[in-house]
């Protein structure tokens, strides 16, 4: 059997938001330990160093100004989700017209098959007419709170009209303080070269696959 046979339907998770909250930035592990365990998630890097895609087994870092690049191995990760989405549930999210409409359709999806009081990961591919979304460079500082590294260096940036992919990540409310609860949405371009956290979005057309 092999690790990803194994940790199908597992989500593996670095740290916890409240100590990233705090400002426990630093590495716990490295990229290729987050690799081993999925192949699909999102989270940060040390020191907030920028945004966290994984998709298709690679880990990408979205940088202050939306542009992507793919990490190193040995890369810190003080905080991230990812899980194996092989031959997990589809289908086809049709037009969205903002993030609350992408939100209320997920719910709508899970609480079908699965229910709102587990974990799950969804990657959706598809054309985005309008993405908006941020990202931060890292702050060197040991121990300053996430609200502050984001009040310092986080910005934001719009792309449009471009072929990509969502990593949308949910946790139920009963585990606040674990991770952030509700949904959290990640994307990057089909070329690998944009992307950041998602905070407002309209889908053209997608596809889902979807893990409880």
């Amino acid at each position: 059997m092999t690790t990803q046979d194994s940790n199908f339907g597992k989500m593996y998770q670095v740290s916890t938001l409240n100590a990233l909250l705090l400002g426990y930035t630093r590495k716990v592990v490295a990229v290729r330990d987050l690799l081993a365990n999925g192949d699909t998630g999102l989270g940060t890097f040390e020191n907030v160093d920028g945004e966290m895609i994984v998709v298709d087994g690679h880990c990408y870092r979205a940088s202050d100004n939306g542009t992507v690049t793919e990490t190193p191995p040995d890369c810190g990760v003080p905080f991230a989700s990812v899980s194996f989405l092989k031959g997990s549930k589809k289908f086809e999210t049709g037009t969205v017209e903002s993030i609350n409409a992408l939100k209320n359709l997920m719910d709508l999806k899970i609480e079908e098959g699965f229910g709102l009081n587990s974990m799950h990961m969804v990657r959706i591919d598809g054309f985005f007419e309008k993405v908006d979304a941020r990202s931060e460079n890292g702050l060197k500082s040991q121990h300053v709170e996430l609200k502050d590294i984001l009040d310092l260096n986080q910005k934001s940036f719009t792309f449009s009209n471009i072929p990509g992919t969502l990593v949308c990540l949910y946790y139920p409310d009963y585990m606040a303080g674990i991770n952030a609860t509700g949904w959290h949405f990640h994307f990057i371009s089909d070329d690998r070269s944009k992307g950041g956290h998602v905070f407002n979005i309209i889908i053209k057309n997608g596809t889902a696959i979807l893990l409880k």
